[in-house]
């Protein structure tokens, strides 16, 4: 076994390492997380939430006995094969062993590491696109048409699981129509190749087209919710820190396209750069859509970077540039991941409040990163809808609807009781069974939102009483109620048809 295998194991085997041990014991998963999960019982060509690749991840996790384990290995192998891939690009470009190990350590200790923490599409997202590149390198170098049919998966595999790639094609064409490898519009296996990637990708958009496109109304509320809180500044400052420790290397990467005589064959990847970027920045994209774009020029850097610092005084920098991404990852290591204590944080505020990241998507700024507070309660709440599930007549007959998916995903990953929590909110509406008629219900609501229940609900039960609240007063679900009303007077089935009706016409 070569050194160069040796190391590429070692970069690896670290990598799944960090991802598990970065992550305190006592955060759960994420909100977003217990959604994608469920959709492995519910498999389909699409959701109103994502595409369908993450819910075929989703069953392989449930046949593997749906562990925390489990749920965190696959975004953490998309990172590994991320670095792979990156690794496989510096030995394209003939790079040396200091380019590689440039180029590992510059994925490794990077933004990714916080990514692949979470099961979501985006680490995967950032699989293809890297992938992608690496493929349209192979074309270029090679000039081998199978590379076009391979492009054409990968892209279709990256649609599939996230429609951000798009953005990546919306860069790269006035890239290739401006750059001397136009001439591969004349190449009749293009448009065989954009055939195969549009026939994988049809049945998506099939799925899309007979439920009224629901992408259409989620990048509307999208804008109007979120998107509306980006800030150009604030975007900007996180693209350098997504790859801080490695952003020397990309920007050498850029210059290289340039004044590097063996890099001028890919200069399209500079343009491809600078458009894909400002398209990003016309959109008011969030900043973390853009991730995919940034690996590659790593390895293009790295390479570069290792052919300069041979001679001379420059090779004196080489250790140096291999410490950068090594000492930076020290003070993100203390902020960036869930591994001190909600207490920690509140505590040391200023320096998380530094980084923006007590900014949540609201645009307002809260104790906790977002992301964290959307880590606790939830084993909490499940426990406790379980507890009061278990005294209750009629079981079988008793619904639960929450007010959120990761209320209703948090419970059914991690109910004894086999229930099968739905809520009004994202794929749930989707997931209702009327074919049993009700009698209890149990209802989990908002804190701001709980006043009125008693009120509005009561009156048709029998019997109503407040079962518990989330008390983490860390958790963003802090304060939700669990409302039980028992032996309803009237058929409620009706009723809940209504409001699915009302909600999937709100979404049309």
């Amino acid at each position: 076994m070569t050194k160069k295998t040796l190391l590429l194991i070692g970069f690896i085997i670290l990598k799944f390492v960090l991802q598990y041990v970065l992550i305190s014991p006592e955060y759960d998963l994420q909100r977003d997380e217990y959604l994608h999960l469920d959709q492995a019982h519910h498999l389909a060509w699409g959701y109103l939430s994502v595409p369908p690749v993450t819910s075929w991840f989703s069953y392989l996790i449930f046949l593997l006995g749906n562990s925390v384990f489990s749920v965190k290995f696959f975004p953490a192998l998309f990172g590994a094969l991320t670095l792979l891939t990156v690794w496989k690009t510096i030995e394209l470009l003939k790079g040396n062993l200091y380019a590689l190990i440039l180029g590992a350590l510059g994925i490794l200790f990077s933004c990714l590491l916080r990514l692949n923490m979470l099961y979501q599409p985006n680490s995967l997202d950032v699989l293809c696109w890297t992938l992608f590149y690496y493929v349209l390198i192979q074309y270029i170098t090679s000039e081998n048409t199978k590379w076009l049919y391979i492009g054409a998966v990968v892209f279709a595999f990256g649609f599939l699981n996230k429609y951000n790639i798009l953005f990546l094609l919306l860069g790269l064409i006035p890239a290739i129509l401006l750059s001397k490898q136009r001439k591969i519009l004349a190449q009749k296996q293009l448009y065989f190749a954009l055939i195969l990637g549009l026939l994988l990708i049809l049945p998506n958009l099939v799925w899309q087209y007979r439920n009224q496109f629901p992408i259409v109304h989620h990048m509307k509320e999208l804008a109007e919710t979120q998107l509306v809180n980006v800030d150009l500044a604030g975007f900007l400052k996180e693209q350098i820190l997504f790859f801080i420790g490695s952003l020397f290397v990309i920007l050498a990467a850029l210059y290289a396209f340039v004044r590097y005589k063996p890099f001028q064959k890919y200069q399209l990847f500079l343009s491809a750069f600078i458009f894909t970027l400002l398209i990003f920045i016309y959109f008011k994209a969030k900043s973390y859509y853009v991730i995919g774009l940034y690996p590659i020029y790593i390895g293009f850097g790295a390479v570069y970077l290792s052919e300069i610092l041979k001679d001379g005084w420059k090779r004196f920098l080489k250790p140096v540039f291999i410490l950068i991404p090594l000492l930076l990852f020290i003070p993100m290591y203390n902020v960036a991941f869930p591994n001190k204590s909600p207490e920690y944080m509140v505590a040391n505020s200023a320096q998380y409040r530094a980084l923006g990241m007590l900014r949540w998507e609201d645009g307002k700024e809260h104790q906790l990163p977002q992301d964290f507070a959307d880590m606790l309660g939830w084993k909490e709440l499940a426990g406790k809808v379980d507890s009061i599930y278990a005294k209750l007549p009629n079981q079988k007959e008793t619904i639960v609807i929450c007010d959120n998916y990761g209320q209703a995903g948090a419970i059914n990953y991690y109910t004894k009781k086999g229930i099968r929590a739905v809520s009004f909110n994202a794929d749930y509406v989707n997931w209702f069974n009327l074919d049993i008629r009700y009698k209890n219900l149990i209802r989990v609501k908002n804190f701001e939102e709980n006043s009125d229940e008693f009120k509005t609900t009561s009156p048709f039960f029998e019997k109503a009483f407040i079962g518990g609240q989330i008390t983490n007063k860390y958790a963003r679900e802090y304060q939700a109620a669990i409302f039980v009303f028992l032996n309803a007077k009237i058929n409620i089935n009706p009723r809940l048809e209504q409001e699915i009706e009302e909600e999937k016409n709100y979404k049309d």
